[in-house]
This record gives C-alpha cells, structure tokens and sequence, in this order.
C-alpha cells in the first residue's frame, strides 16, 4: 500500500479511539449501547408513535396482552381497567420517566461537578466545611431527601424532577470533591506546579482526564436513582398524578388489579427494570473503557 510517509511510523490512536476501541470490545457494553439508543428513540419519537392516545378510554376493559389465548393484536400489551390501551401509555411515559431523568441528570451533573471541582481545587476551612457538611447530607437516602423537597414544595411532575435534582447534587459535589483534592495532592501536579503551570491548565489537561471514570460511574449512578425515585415518588402520588402515564403513576393506579390483570403492574414493572439495568450495562462498559484508556 503506498503512502506518503517516509518513516512509516505507526499512526497513535487518541483517546477517544482508544476509549471507542476497547468499548467496543465488549459485546455486552455494545448490546447495552444498542438497547439504550432504541429506548432515546422512543422517548423522543413517542408522541407519533403510540398506537393509541394513551389518555383515551375504551370499551375494551382488561383485555390481556397479545400472547394470551384472549388478547388480541389490536392491543398488543393488553388494556387497562378504563380500556387504555397500556403499550400507547408505556410508550408516552418514557418521556416523563427516562427523558425527565436524563434532563434532571444532566443538571445535576454540570451543578454538582462546577461546585466539587471548584472546592477540591481549594484547601482551607472552607474546604474542610464543605467535606462535612456534605457527609452529613450524604447519609440522607436521595428518596428520602427528595420526599423532604415535595413535602416543602408540594406533588407534582416539576415538583419532583426539582426535588430529586436537588437530592442528586450533593452526591456529585461530593464525589467529585473527593476525586479533584486526591489528584491535587498527588506528585505530578506539584511537579507541575513547580513548571509554572496554572490551576486552569492542570485542570484541563491533567485532572480532569484523570477523574472521568469517577464522573462516569457517577451519571451511571445518578441516572439510575433518578429513574427510580421519579418512579417510586409516582407510585406514592407524590409525583405526578392519574391519569398521567408515567411509569410509576401507572404502576400505583393498577396496584389492585396485581392479581385480577397481572399485566397492568408487570409491564410497566419490566419497562422500569430494563431501562435501568441498560443504563447500568452502558455505565458500566464506559467506565472499563475509560479505565483501560487510563492504564
């Protein structure tokens, strides 16, 4: 093969192909990867996809899902004890329980770690206050912390996403805290320092490659609970209200048709467990790529 370079050196790989090279590598990683892209397809294409309006009722009162021997194409999940088709209202909450997730997640993302990066590059009473103040909150469950935020602000969807994203921050700063003043303290960023190079260059070019995988396991996480609480806080009617289709407002409205129509609670159920078990799967094969970029 002819090429124009005359030493015939072998071309490095950067970081992202390095990262994108061992990820792909992983066959699970890739399968997750997959399932978490269908699922953004279908929270951001849900309202011209649902088979049904989610919100009508119908004649058709607790039809099982289409497998059954009484179910029937036309409903592929079956319906619900007000006739609502539950594939349409699976297909609409996605937008109210993962896409309000990744929204509340990406804010308390970019709060949480400005703030930790902030206070980990700082020494002093400042920064022992804030170590402590945050262990503090950090024993508090983001549940329960997020059902003390509604209780000040009252139930509703935007309620709770501003609650729960209240409850997410402080676990960030604090990760983020720990990870940013443990590189600080370590040789090559004193080594560094003695070169004359500023905060802002060591944290761009030395710190913050080095804390990605903290970072990555804490969106993962965030992402997760976030899904969970929005869930959990519907369930109890905390959160957003019938006949709304979020997943956890379904899943309390059919709580008392469990043994009647199993699948009114099963599937919305399953949605929830598979949506967080992907997120996990793809958490999980960014923080081994990233950690073998690293080593």
């Amino acid at each position: 093969m002819l090429s124009d370079n005359v030493y015939q050196e072998e071309r490095i790989p950067t970081q992202l192909e390095r990262f994108w090279r061992s990820y792909r590598s992983n066959s699970l990683s890739m399968f997750g990867l997959w399932c978490l892209i269908f699922i953004v397809i279908i929270t951001l294409a849900s309202p011209f996809i649902t088979p049904y309006d989610p919100m009508a009722q119908s004649s058709y009162l607790l039809i099982p899902p289409s497998w059954d021997p009484l179910g029937t194409v036309d409903f592929f999940f079956g319906t619900d004890d007000l006739g609502r088709d539950i594939l349409s209202r699976i297909i609409d909450g996605s937008r109210l329980s993962f896409g309000a997730a990744i929204i509340i997640t990406a804010i308390a993302t970019s709060v949480g770690c400005l703030i930790g990066i902030l206070a980990g590059m700082t020494r002093g009473l400042l920064s022992s206050i804030l170590n402590h103040l945050l262990d503090t909150v950090m024993s508090i469950p983001s549940l329960l912390l997020a059902i003390i935020f509604v209780a000040f602000l009252g139930p509703g969807e935007f309620n709770i996403l501003l609650a729960i994203c209240l409850a997410l921050i402080p676990r960030f700063i604090r990760s983020i805290y720990v990870a940013v003043h443990t590189e600080v303290e370590k040789d090559y960023i004193m080594a560094a320092r003695l070169d004359g190079a500023n905060d802002f260059y060591l944290l761009w070019n030395s710190i913050l490659p080095n804390i990605l995988t903290v970072i990555a396991a804490e969106v993962t996480f965030a992402l997760s609970i976030a899904i969970l609480d929005i869930t959990a806080l519907g369930f109890l009617g905390l959160g957003a209200q019938a006949p709304s289709s979020e997943w956890g407002a379904v899943l309390g409205d059919a709580a008392e048709l469990l043994y009647l129509a199993p699948w009114t609670v099963i599937l919305p159920g399953l949605a929830i467990l598979f949506t967080v078990v992907v997120v996990n799967i793809v958490g999980e094969g960014v923080r081994s790529a990233l950690n073998a970029g690293i080593e």
